[in-house]
This record gives C-alpha cells, sequence and structure tokens, in this order.
C-alpha cells in the first residue's frame, strides 16, 4: 500500500517500541503517566494557592481565565508534567528511556526548523495579504514594550505545551499503537480522536464545541502524517508551535487565554456565529501549514 512507502521513515521512530508493543502496557503506561501529571498538578498549584493566603479565591479565578502574563505562564509552564508522566510511564512500564518518542535528535531539531522556516515564511505572506482585520478592528492587550520584554519566555513555555502534547499523543501513544499494530487506521485516527475530545469544551465553546473537537482530531491525523513521513516529532512539534503561538501570544480571545497575547479578537468565545465563521479559515490554513511542512521535510 502508498502508506508503506511514504510511511517508511516511521519504522525508525518505533522500533524501539517492539518490544514492549502490549495493548496492557500502553493501558497501564497511559495510567500512570496520568496519574504522575495529575499529582503534579495538584502539588504545584496547591503549593501557590497555600503561599497565596487570602489571595488564592482571586488567584484561582486568574487562572481560571489565563488572563494575566503570570497564569498564562503557570498554565503553560505546568504542560512539562505530562512530559515527567510520560518519563515516568516509559521507565516503569516500557523499561526504556524517553528520548526514543522524539526521534533521532539531531534530525528531529533539523526537520524542526525546517519546518520552523517555512511556516514563518508562509504565515508572513498570510499577514502582508488582506484582510488585515477579523471583520472588525483587532484590540490590543498587551503594550508591544511588555510583549517583546515577555516574548522569549512566552515562545518557551508554549514550546513546552505542544511539546508536551505532540510526546503524549504522536510520541508515546502513536509509537506504541504502531509497534503493535501495522495499519494507519489504528495508530493515527485513535490519538487524535483522544486529542480531539481533550479539545471538546462545550461550556467554553457552546453549540461550536463539536465543530472545534473535530477540528481537533483533524489536526491530530494531520500531525500524525507528519510524524510518519518524517520519522521523529520535530515537524509535528513545528506545526503545533506556529499554530499555538498565533493563537495565544499574537490573537486570542478576551474570554480565554488571553494573558500573553498582543492582541484580542473582536469577539469572544461565546460569540458562536463569528467564531463558526471563522473556523473553515482555520481548516483551511491548517491544511496549509500541514502541506508546508511536507513540502519542508521532502527528501
Amino acid at each position: 500500500m502508498f502508506w508503506r512507502t511514504a510511511y517508511r521513515a516511521h519504522e525508525a521512530l518505533i522500533a524501539p517500541a517492539r518490544e514492549t508493543a502490549q495493548i496492557w502496557r500502553l493501558v497501564m503506561g497511559l495510567i500512570i503517566a496520568a496519574g504522575v501529571y495529575l499529582l503534579c498538578n495538584q502539588i504545584f498549584f496547591q503549593t501557590l494557592f497555600t503561599w497565596q493566603g487570602r489571595n488564592a479565591p482571586s488567584f484561582a479565578a486568574a487562572l481560571d481565565r489565563g488572563d494575566t502574563p503570570v497564569a498564562m505562564f503557570l498554565l503553560l509552564f505546568s504542560f512539562a508534567f505530562m512530559i515527567v508522566g510520560v518519563v515516568v510511564a516509559m521507565r516503569v512500564v516500557h523499561k526504556r528511556g524517553f528520548g526514543g518518542t522524539l526521534g533521532d535528535l539531531p534530525l528531529c531539531f533539523a526537520q524542526m526548523r525546517a519546518v520552523l522556516t517555512m511556516l514563518i515564511l508562509v504565515n508572513a505572506v498570510v499577514w502582508i495579504l488582506p484582510p488585515w482585520d477579523m471583520g472588525a478592528p483587532l484590540v490590543s492587550n498587551l503594550s508591544l514594550g511588555v510583549w517583546l520584554l515577555l516574548l522569549p519566555m512566552s515562545l518557551l513555555s508554549v514550546l513546552i505545551q505542544v511539546s508536551a502534547e505532540e510526546v503524549l499523543f504522536r510520541g508515546y501513544i502513536q509509537q506504541q499503537l504502531a509497534a503493535r499494530f501495522r495499519s494507519p487506521v489504528v495508530w493515527m485516527l485513535i490519538p487524535s480522536v483522544l486529542f480531539g475530545m481533550g479539545h471538546y469544551l462545550p461550556e467554553e465553546a457552546g453549540s461550536n464545541a463539536q465543530a472545534i473537537a473535530i477540528w481537533a482530531t483533524v489536526f491530530g491525523l494531520l500531525m500524525a502524517d507528519l510524524t510518519a513521513r518524517a520519522g521523529t516529532l520535530g515537524p509535528a512539534i513545528a506545526v503545533h508551535l506556529v499554530n499555538n503561538v498565533t493563537a495565544i501570544l499574537i490573537i486570542s480571545m478576551p474570554d480565554t487565554l488571553s494573558g500573553l497575547a498582543l492582541y484580542l479578537s473582536p469577539f469572544s468565545m461565546a460569540d458562536t456565529d463569528a467564531v463558526q465563521a471563522w473556523l473553515p479559515v482555520d481548516f483551511a490554513f491548517m491544511v496549509v501549514s500541514w502541506l508546508a511542512a511536507r513540502l519542508a521535510i521532502r527528501r
């Protein structure tokens, strides 16, 4: 089949997982990873709440909204605990190190640089072309000086967040399933559906919750394809990074995770009609980013 040729590089990524590819190990590993992640988060944020004392309720509300730089840094950096969970699961259940989830490191970083370069060029062209707003003028959030001052730490925090998600879904889960099942229908679809379920937020997105979850599922499938073609997580991390930098650091929605954004969109997540109108644009640009990444890693 065509995918055996297209995904030949995937073998190098999944080979280390073959000796411990039993499904029970994956299930146990996910339970351990989730437990470590939740426990570390609980300890981390409970310590912060205790330290805040009387200000704990307002601090918790800011974290829930993500509308301050400090809140966003804490939320994004806490994804490092997801990586810790995967590290523990791989060591305890699979008796191997974490590095195998990324693939060959020099190749991973080289592919990541190539895709980032390509996507920066694509995004520059898109930003230059009209329209220059989102149906109404963008709303200024952080001043340019403050935004630039925070930018290095902001980029690092988003990189940790997207790397954690890619390590879990396209690294650990996809790798273990691919070591057990030959069909891409299994090892691409299952992690992508789980990824989509994690983005199903009916309270925040209202009637658009299902469409956003489908968007995330398709995004997961495209990142699974990139990972299989590349044989490393580098391209998927790069695409995910550019996507989240745009949504978190450049233009965010005013009612959710806006603390590090330079601008706010003229509508909120609660404006379901406006969000629905922009979803096809997001879908189209997601596909363009995937195709550009494929072009960047073509050998």
